[in-house]
């Protein structure tokens, strides 16, 4: 397939080039893989031993990516009704239950809260307009976690939740640790930790046996390291992972997996909520996970103020971007070839996927750079979902 030589090409240049370190990407229909690639090395900081090579199985923190994992959980629980997306979610979570909303500092630089107008409800949570900030991007909860002591949220302690909200809740999206507190509630009305639930219910059901919160040993074999771009633009390996027995499982970033994992979640949710022979969902949940539940609000630019961590983040510029339960959805045709309506959403170390139903398409592409948005990141990504939609219409012109 001319598409598949074109994605390979690509992807092998950007490596060789040293514009990348290593990279995997996967795209499949509903069902089977139509595109699998693995390119460069898993750690610039190991010399060319042969297990240094990329391989597809090759593990990697997929972050943010955890999210719409998480969010199928939930969605599990509101299918059975032990989890309500309209109710207050402080019946759940009773440290949710009476927010408190940060509007600035005083003159001795004291912060100034005030009860939030309404309660936080699980739609809310689900669709970052909850209120909660990632200190990424919101100066003002930045200076706040500084000044009260509380420690990051990639620390996965507990404390790291205690946090007021940005806005009052259902008045503006805001990316942050939203999705946290989703896994907070899945372990309240299941009566698991996230990790055990997540595996039983989504993961083994679906096949996805190379991704969980803790690296297994033979994992660790093909563990991916992570890397950071500096202001020369040069890549340097750099220590990096995430807390192993942590106080909690971040329902919003925890994940380690695979691209091979990750390309039957997204599978999952093409064919309706079936994966693997199990229907781990039902066809109208995942038809509701798939629409705009943020009304008029708009998903909008995210300005860092973590440049170690995060470029600015401005997808598809001047075109209304919505959410779902949890992902990212675009109202028109991006220039790739994504359709209108399609699901997408990514990881902090520039890990990106997307679904496309009205094509039958989901890809899956993973690296591990720092700071999130890469140029060079997002090129390679563009590439592979070109390569993709190319070979698609090529394949249709021909039937």
């Amino acid at each position: 397939m001319q598409s598949q030589a074109q994605i390979d090409q690509l992807l092998r240049q950007k490596c060789d080039a040293g514009e990348i370190p290593g990279v995997v990407a996967m795209a499949a229909n509903g069902n089977e893989v139509i595109y699998q690639g693995a390119f460069g090395k898993r750690d610039l900081s190991k010399d060319d031993a042969r297990d240094n090579a990329m391989t597809t199985d090759s593990v990697f923190w997929i972050a943010s990516m955890t999210k719409a994992i998480t969010t199928a959980a939930g969605m599990q629980l509101v299918e059975q009704g032990k989890l309500s997306l309209d109710e207050p979610i402080g019946r759940i979570l009773p440290d949710l239950a009476s927010p408190q909303v940060l509007e600035g500092f005083d003159a001795s630089g004291e912060p100034k809260l005030r009860p939030a107008t309404r309660p936080i409800t699980l739609r809310q949570l689900m669709t970052h307009t909850a209120g909660f900030a990632y200190n990424m991007w919101n100066g003002e909860i930045a200076t706040y976690l500084e000044k009260a002591g509380i420690p990051a949220i990639t620390t996965c302690q507990n404390a790291a939740l205690k946090t007021p909200i940005a806005t009052d809740p259902g008045t503006r999206w805001e990316y942050g640790t939203n999705i946290d507190f989703v896994g907070k509630a899945v372990e309240a009305v299941s009566g698991k930790k996230l990790d055990a639930y997540l595996r039983d219910h989504m993961l083994a059901p679906l096949g996805m046996s190379d991704t969980a919160f803790k690296i297994g040993d033979a994992q660790r074999k093909r563990l991916v390291g992570m890397h950071a771009r500096g202001e020369d633009g040069a890549l340097a390996a750099i220590p990096f992972e995430l807390e192993q027995n942590p106080e909690f499982h971040m329902g919003g970033g925890g994940l380690y997996g695979t691209a091979g994992d990750y390309i039957k979640f997204t599978q999952m949710i093409l064919n309706k909520g079936k994966g693997n022979g199990n229907q781990v969902l039902k066809p109208e949940t995942v038809a509701l996970m798939s629409q705009n539940h943020i009304g008029d609000l708009n998903v909008g630019k995210m300005i860092s103020v973590a440049p170690a961590y995060t470029n600015d983040v401005d997808l598809y510029p001047g075109m209304d971007k919505k959410w779902g339960l949890s992902f990212l959805i675009n109202t028109g045709k991006t220039p790739e070839g994504r359709s209108p309506g399609s699901l997408a959403w990514a990881g902090l170390a520039n890990t990106y996927f997307w679904i496309d139903p009205a094509r039958n398409v989901a890809g899956v592409i993973l690296m591990q750079v720092l700071p999130f948005a890469d140029a060079r990141c997002l090129e390679a990504f563009a590439g592979l979902e070109r390569g993709v939609y190319a070979g698609l219409d090529a394949a249709q012109r021909a039937a």
